[in-house]
């Protein structure tokens, strides 16, 4: 199962991916295989040299017997010190920022996609749509005319 940040993929032209780990606990990793994640809101910032998901939003597991339980916590992200250095020279000379892609399961251990992202101004915004809409209306005639 793998689930998308549509929201990431409209908003930023992605220029790199890099694969990282995520620590969660039990409840989380449950509530992920359900299906029950948002990346929406969220994004990747490093702080002391480590790399934290922030507003990231996993619901509580219904069977959890967790009481004080934030689904929008910061989770560690998990990665070299090679890749965090090669990130924050990246990030902060231009205008770029790191989003998460997708959230997906490798080897029975849920991996994140990382993308550095170059914001997509409004009429490239629109031009994909455009671009979507013509090539969903020439299938459907492909489609219509068999």
């Amino acid at each position: 199962m793998k689930i998308l940040n549509k929201k990431a993929l409209h908003n930023y032209h992605i220029l790199e991916r890099i694969e990282a780990g995520i620590v969660l606990s039990g409840a989380e990793v449950k509530s992920i295989r359900a299906g029950r994640v948002d990346l929406g809101e969220s994004y990747v910032r490093i702080l002391n040299g480590e790399a934290y998901l922030v507003n990231a939003n996993i619901p509580k597991f219904q069977q959890s017997s967790q009481k004080d339980y934030d689904a929008t916590r910061s989770r560690k992200l998990l990665l070299h010190k090679s890749q965090i250095n090669s990130l924050i020279g990246k990030v902060s000379g231009k205008a770029t920022t790191l989003v998460p892609v997708s959230i997906y399961e490798k080897n029975n251990k849920f991996k994140i996609e990382v993308g550095l992202g170059k914001s997509k101004k409004e009429f490239d915004k629109r031009r994909i749509i455009k671009e979507k809409d013509h090539i969903r209306r020439v299938q459907q005639e492909l489609r219509g005319k068999e």
